[in-house]
Formats: C-alpha cells, structure tokens, sequence
C-alpha cells in the first residue's frame, strides 16, 4: 500500500522515537517490524538509518520491552 508523503514522515518520526513501539506503529499504519526498517533504510540517509538501528539494537538488548 503506498502512503501519503505525511504519513511516511509520521511513521518515521514515530520509529524515531523512543516512546513508540513497533507494535504501534503496525496498529496505525500496517507496517510490521522489518517493513518499517525497509521503509527507514529507504527514506533515511545510511548513516542515520545506522545509527538508528545501533540504538534500537542497543536499546532493545537493555530493555525487555522497547521496540
């Protein structure tokens, strides 16, 4: 399903954020886990769509319940 321009930047401002679960996001809009990082890698620069994933990665090893 193709999304509005808006609706990619508020996918992405909600995967970068640390509030908002992947299960949420899926709820809103559809996407599972491994499309939004599709979606990220696509839309992102490389090094901010690294960087994100280093601390999602990071984040998620901490905490039983973050993305």
């Amino acid at each position: 399903m193709p999304y509005k321009d808006e609706d990619i930047d508020e996918i992405i401002e909600m995967a970068l954020s640390d509030h908002t679960t992947f299960a949420q996001i899926e709820q809103l809009y559809g996407l599972k886990e491994k499309q939004v990082k599709q979606l990220m890698r696509t839309h992102l620069k490389r090094g901010s769509y690294e960087a994100w994933r280093r601390r999602v990665r990071t984040f998620s090893d901490r905490r039983e319940h973050y993305k």
